[in-house]
Formats: structure tokens, sequence, C-alpha cells
């Protein structure tokens, strides 16, 4: 059991940060300034980057999807993989023409990336026409970080070591839509030997369960239709609160919110994913019949080289449990091919694993060293030329099975929450079925927020095509 207690941050601190706000208001009034956030990594930055972009209409700024009108430019950072910090660092060189073009541009670089030791002191090394850094554990304190850019030469710099207290209340801008995240818990215990989550999150603190229903019943009330509950493993949800209280009882209470007609949750551990949950998941009516259970590797010696602490074993008695309960629910998984030390008997067992499972997709990852993790210490490096080769294995195996799965799917009907017209598909409407699986369909009227029923007509690889019925 982790006693880690959550501690929320004083009245007084957040009213410091609301005058800021105010402040900034009355500094840019009636200039039309304009931000630009560039996100990076996974479901929680995207959040990261609602409230930061929250706190900024609150102080007056209006958002511009073009760079050349910005006022502000964020990148909101990730550094899980390598070639997103390479990214970065080639994005935010090329701003220093917009730089000199205008001295008054703010430039801001925020985000996990900006945790890790030395990445601070290399961004103002680097690039000393950046503003303002920042890191994981003080995004409540943007406002005065901010202020403070504005109103100095110097490049401002504050990363702070201590875990982030929970912060409630803060302003967060969603895209309009018929979807939303929210966020449970923030941090991970786990130290899987490969990631640098822990070190850059911090250790788990979870949310007051009234603070997630209350922000979950609001967007029930402001026409939401789905919730997505975010954390690094939300199946450890509740151990650090003081009354028991766990993610099951999470899903219960919400699954009674008016207006909200779908929940969803990612991501969970294996080793975490408990009998009442299942059960939680089964009797629901609301949690949709999809779970996202990341199996890493097939082989048992490299799953205990990841520390993930189970073995494949365990890993497919949950997926008969599950499957026994919840019999049409889809599966999805992360693997990551090319870990030190893999064989190609190692790489063997993760395809055994994928033609087991049967996932309805996965999410495949070439192994990338991050600094400070175990892992990248490791001795039997794998030669970048064979983690290449095995992921496009894994990935024809993958795509093999998900194409089967979707063939299956032809000519039956499923609800379909729709999230509007296709970006891809010309005249055509698209949302998720209850597994999350992507449909296309035609429509004579506008469905967009609705939940119709549709029926498959060309299933595909990675989406399926349908007419409405």
């Amino acid at each position: 059991m982790n006693n880690r207690k959550t501690v929320k941050i004083s009245n007084e601190e957040i009213d410091q940060q609301i005058q800021y706000v105010v402040d900034i208001n009355k500094m840019i009034k009636n200039k039309g300034f304009k931000y630009h956030i560039i996100t990076y990594g996974c479901q929680m930055n995207v959040h990261d980057s609602e409230k930061l972009a929250g706190m900024l209409s609150a102080m007056g700024y209006t958002e511009t999807s073009e760079l050349e009108d910005a006022d502000l430019i964020l990148f909101n950072t990730c550094c899980v993989r390598e070639n997103a910090e390479n990214k970065v660092y080639g994005n935010v060189g090329a701003l220093y023409p917009n730089k000199q073009r205008n001295p008054n541009l703010i430039i801001g670089i925020c985000g996990c990336m900006m945790q890790q030791s030395d990445a601070a002191s290399y961004i103002a090394r680097k690039f000393p026409f950046v503003d303002l850094v920042f890191g994981t554990h003080n995004l409540h304190r943007f406002p005065k970080l901010l202020f403070d850019a504005i109103n100095s030469k110097e490049t401002i710099i504050e990363i702070l070591d201590e875990e982030g207290r929970i912060v409630e209340d803060v302003p967060i801008k969603r895209n309009i839509g018929v979807s939303a995240w929210t966020t449970i818990m923030y941090g991970c215990n786990n130290f899987c030997s490969y990631c640098i989550v822990p070190y850059v999150r911090g250790r788990e603190r979870s949310r007051q369960p009234s603070d997630i229903i209350d922000e979950v019943r609001r967007l029930g009330q402001e026409g939401y239709k789905e919730v997505t509950l975010l954390g690094q493993n939300v199946n450890s949800y509740g151990k650090d609160l003081d009354n028991p209280y766990y993610f099951p009882n999470l899903l219960m209470d919400l699954d009674k919110i008016h207006g909200i007609e779908r929940i969803r949750f990612m991501t969970s551990h294996p080793k975490d994913l408990s009998e009442e949950l299942i059960r939680a998941m089964a009797e629901s009516s609301k949690v949709c019949e999809h779970l996202h259970l990341p199996i890493q590797s097939g082989s048992n010696r490299i799953l205990k080289a990841m520390n993930r602490r189970y073995n494949r074993e365990k890993y497919l008695e949950l997926i008969d449990r599950v499957r026994e309960q919840i019999p049409d629910i889809a599966i999805t998984t992360d693997i990551i091919v090319g870990f030190p030390g893999e064989t190609e008997e190692d790489f063997a067992d993760t395809l055994d694993m994928v033609e087991r499972v049967r996932y309805d997709s996965a999410f495949t990852f070439i192994y990338s060293p991050r600094s400070g993790t175990p892992a990248s210490k490791m001795s039997e490096q794998i030669d970048d030329n064979i983690k290449k080769e095995r992921l496009q294995i894994l990935m024809s195996v993958q795509d093999r099975i998900s194409k089967e799965i979707n063939e299956a799917m032809y000519g039956k009907t499923y609800e379909v929450l729709v999230e509007g017209l296709s970006k891809n598909k010309e005249d055509m409407y698209t949302g998720r079925t209850r597994g999350n699986k992507l449909v296309n369909f035609t429509a004579s009227e506008d469905v967009t927020g609705k939940i119709v029923k549709v029926k498959i007509t060309q299933p595909k690889t990675w989406t399926l095509e349908g007419i409405m019925v």
C-alpha cells in the first residue's frame, strides 16, 4: 500500500496565480495577442496543453493555428523517445528568424523533457532566444512565469524537483467535440527499466474522487458524451488516498452521471488489473468494451529485465478472465522491439503472444535508450537495423490480425458515437464504436454528437466503413 498523501496547493498560492492572470490581461488588453501550442507525446501532455490554453485564454490571448501570427509559442515536450526530443530541438531552432523579426515574441518550452537533468541548461546555452522554460511539476505556476518572461530580458527557468502537488480548478480550454480527457492521477511508481516517466512526472498522486466526479458531471452538463480517464497507471488509482476508494469504485460512481454516455480509460498496467476492476467494467453500462493493456514483450526473460512484474502466463490468464466476463471486448496493446539483449527467440515469443491474444491493434515501437534509466546502461544494445527489421515483421503480423478481426465485423451493426464529418472521407461522417473502432459512414442528416447505429459494409485494416441504419 502506498501511504504517500496527496496535498493540494494553498488558497494563497492560487490567489497569487489568479492575480498574475489579471495582471497579464491588463498588460495585453486590446492588443489582439495570439498563442500557438505545439504538443508532443501522450494524452497526458495533450490534457496539460488544454490547461495551458485555458490559462492563456483567461489572460486574454486567443489561439492561432499559424506560427507566424503567434505572439507566444509554447512547446509542450515529451522525453519518452529520442525522436521526439530531436523534433523539439529542430523546431525551436527554426524559430530564431521569427524572434529576430519580432523581438516581443515569447517562446517557451515546458513538459517532461525539461525535467531531465541538464535539459534546461542545454536549452539556455543552445537557444538563448528562448524566454521561458518550466517542467511538469509547476504547470499551475505558468501565469507567474509568463509574467516574469514578459517583463525580463533573461530566460526564465523554473524546474521543480519535488513531485507536483494536486492543483484543482485550473482553467481548461478543451477542443469542441463529443469527447474529453480527465486526469484522475499523476505520476508512476512502477519504474520499468526502459521508462523515464517516474523521473519526470514523479510518484503516483490520486485526485480526490469528489473533484473527479464534479469535473465529469460538468462535462456532461456542457454536452460532452464521452470521457477518457487518464493516468500513467489508472489501475493504481486511490492507493494513496486516506479512505479506501479505488478505481473500480470510481468507475461505478461515474457510471451514474447524467449526460455522459461512454467512459474510457488508459493506461492499465497488467500487474494491477484486479478482478474487481474486470467486474466493474462488465457491470457498468457506460464503461466501453475496450481495454488497452500493454504487454511490451512476449518473452519472460525480457519482461523481467524490463521490471514489468508479470510474466506471459499471468498476462494470458488476465486476457482469459477479461474475455470470459466481457466477451465482445476489444483489446489493444503496446509492444517494444529491440530491448537490450532481445534474442531471436525472445522476439519469437513476442510474435507468439500477438498470435495468441489476437489484439485488435497495437502501438509498436523500437526501443529507444533514455538517459537516466537502467536499460540505457545495459549491455547487448541491439543494432538499429535489426530493430527495424523486427518492427516490420511485428507490424505485418499485427496488421494481418487487425484486418481479420475487422473482416469478422462485416454485415454487423454497431453503435457509433459520431464525432463529425470525416477529414479523410468526403461527405462521410466519422465516429467510434464502443470497442474504439473508427467508422466512416454515410448519413442523410447531421448526426454529430449522436449515437447512431451503423452497419459495416467495408472492413479495412485500420478503419471500417458503413451505412447508418
